[in-house]
Order: structure tokens, then sequence, then C-alpha cells
């Protein structure tokens, strides 16, 4: 028999809609779900559920690509100051960068997935992918896999390490230093780019997804060559092929926190994290302009996704959530999911910020199918309250 799986926390007045949404969605799901939805709409929370036999609203989880959300905050930030520009060269900041024919591409570039630098011809071990400065330094001397600038592809798990080495060459101090002593800590976010070892008893172990036969015969349908854009990206070419779905299990990785995927958390991270992006939090204004904020959620390369073949939208690091996962959103929302089923971004628009968290992979990876029906309901809700 399954055990019906309850539905914890609270919502403000005016959201009781967004808990029978949630509660209506895990009513259907297996027995062993857990899942967390946070959301803030102008600064304040109104929305902290979780469900599931285990989970509570501190419960840790891997976040995977949402990493690349605090990873491009960290850089809007450093844009916003003067200390980086996106229309400067990489080799302004990184000289070494130049080699194989790299030379010319911009930090827009770069940050928007057009570099064309995915991965290596080898591959990368486990202990190299939790080391981001390991990975970009194996990333200058690698030929790009298009010519730069030309098409844009998801560099799935080495665009934070990327990032992260302008980083640490314009400031001397890596991106996870920056975002814990600028973002983080002040804020008091429940999301690390570095797990610390007391944090570890609220860790959740990512479970696999559970594909149903149908949908395990449209995996089995797709060709999967050992050295197709995609299988770069996702390093499983090399010697050591990456497990992506164990990938936050290991604790080298939560502990190095690498930008593109090491990010551990909770819904309420995530969500405060945008919150605090876009709006006043506690009496803190908000982290990023509104001048930033459009440049950074303008869409900069859209259309074919050379290596997730098929329709993808990126801003200046972040993805353009209105585009490719919720339409109904303001133009400017920018947020990142994760392959796990994670989503998060912000609607400057509504002045809404969201997050989810759950612990089995879902079907299809990326933002999980429940997100449409969860963020629709938590942005109806924050509409009514304007």
């Amino acid at each position: 028999m399954t055990q019906e799986i309850t539905v914890q926390g609270t919502v403000a007045d005016g959201f009781e809609p967004v808990r029978e949404e949630f509660a209506a969605f895990v009513a259907g799901e297996r027995g062993d779900y857990e899942g967390q939805l946070c959301a803030y709409v102008q600064g304040r929370r109104v929305v902290d559920l979780w469900a599931g036999a285990e989970v509570t609203g501190d419960s840790l989880y891997g976040v995977y690509s949402a990493t690349k959300g605090a990873a491009h905050l960290v850089a809007a930030l450093l844009v916003q100051e003067g200390t980086l520009e996106l229309d400067r060269k990489v080799t302004y900041y990184w000289p070494e960068f130049a080699a194989e024919g790299k030379g010319a591409l911009t930090l827009r570039e770069l940050f928007a997935h057009r570099a064309g630098l995915i991965g290596t011809d080898s591959g990368f071990s486990l202990a190299e992918l939790a080391d981001d400065r390991v990975v970009a330094e194996r990333l200058a001397d690698q030929r790009p896999f298009w010519r730069p600038g030309a098409a844009f592809g998801y560099h799935a798990l080495v665009i934070g390490a990327l990032t992260g080495e302008v980083v640490r060459r314009a400031t001397g101090r890596t991106l996870q230093e920056v975002y814990e002593e600028r973002v983080r800590a002040p804020h008091g976010l429940d999301l690390h780019l570095g797990l610390p070892e007391a944090h570890e008893p609220r860790f959740r172990t990512v479970q696999p997804a559970r594909p149903t036969p149908a949908q395990q015969a449209q995996l089995d349908a797709v060709p999967a060559g050992p050295h197709t854009l995609e299988s770069i990206a996702f390093n499983r070419h090399g010697a050591e092929p990456t497990d992506l779905e164990s990938l936050t299990n290991e604790r080298l990785i939560r502990a190095k926190g690498p930008a593109s995927v090491g990010g551990v958390g909770s819904a309420r991270g995530l969500a405060g994290m945008y919150a605090a992006m876009i709006s006043e939090v506690d009496g803190r204004a908000p982290l990023l302009k509104e001048d930033t904020l459009a440049e950074f959620g303008q869409i900069h390369s859209v259309g074919y996704d050379v290596v997730a073949r098929t329709h993808k939208s990126f801003g200046v690091g972040f993805q353009a959530t209105a585009d490719i996962w919720h339409p109904f959103l303001g133009a400017a929302a920018i947020g990142h999911s994760g392959a796990n089923g994670v989503q998060s971004f912000a609607d400057p628009h509504s002045r809404l910020a969201y997050g989810y968290t759950r612990r089995r992979f879902a079907f299809p990876r990326g933002a999980a199918p429940e997100n449409s029906r969860l963020a629709a309901a938590v942005h109806r809700a924050a509409l009514a309250m304007r």
C-alpha cells in the first residue's frame, strides 16, 4: 500500500491555492517522494512548503545546474561595479585563454555558452571536475568544438569553471569565496558552494530517476555515441565517465562546490538568493540594479542548442526562463534549472523569486514537469497581490 505523502509548512494569506496545487501534485506521486517549494514576493517569503517522509524545510539537496545561477550572480555583481566588462576579451583577464584560436572571444560570449569549450578531448576525472581551477587550466589549452561565437551549446559541467577563472583573475579570489562573502553569508542563505562538514547531516542523497518503460524506450531511441557534443559536454567519453545522477552524492563535489553543478541547498536557499537579487529583503537593498538585471536577462543565445539538440535560450549566464520553461513570466525572468528537477528563478516584473528542490531525479532531466503547475500557481497568487 502506497504511503500517503503529507504537505507541511506555511503559506501567506492569498497563497492557499499554491498549497492546494502542491498537495494535488504530491498526492499522485510515489510514496518515496521528497520535495520543497519556496517563494518570495517583493522580498517577503510567502510560500514555504515541503513533503516527504523525512524531509524538512531545512533539508539540503544537490541543486546541480541551479548552481550556475549563483555563479553568474557573482559575475553580475562584478560587472555592476566595473570589475568585469562584458565586452572585453576573455584574454584581457586570462591571457592563456587565447590558445587554439579563442583569443577574440568576449566575456559576453563566454557567459552565453558560445565558446565551444564544452569539455576536453580526453575528459575529466571526478577529482578534476571537483576543482574549478584544474578544469579551467585544462580548458585554456583545449581547441574549441565549434568556432567561438558561431553557435551556442550548453557548457554543462564547465561554464562555472570558465566564469570562475575570470573572477579569480580579476579579483584574486575564487568565485566560491566571493559568493560566500558577498551573497550567502550576508543574507544567511542555505545555498552553499562548498558545503561545510557541519551541515552534512542535513544532506539528502540524490536518488536516480525511475523512467517508465515508455520513457526508457524514448531514451534508448536517442543516439548516444561516445564522442558526440552531448557526450563530451556531460563527460561521458573519457576514461572516467561521469554518472550525473550520483555526482552530488560525492562528498568531494559537495565540499569543493564546483560552480557549474556542485551547489547544495534548499528551496529556501534558492528562492532567497533570487529574492535578494531583485528585491529588498530584511532591510537590505537588492543585490542587482535594474540595468544590470536587464542586461543579464536579455537573450544572448536563442534557437538550436548544438549540445542539447533542442531549443534553448540563454541570457548572460542565466537561462531565459520565460522562453524555455514558463511563458507566463515576464520577458526579463532569469534563473536556472538543475538536472535532478530543481528549478529557481526571479521574475522582476512580478517581483517573484521561486525555488523548488526534489530528491529523486525527474524525467526528463532539467526542471521537473511539476514546476509548470507550481510556478504558475505561485505567479497567479503573486499578481493578485499587486
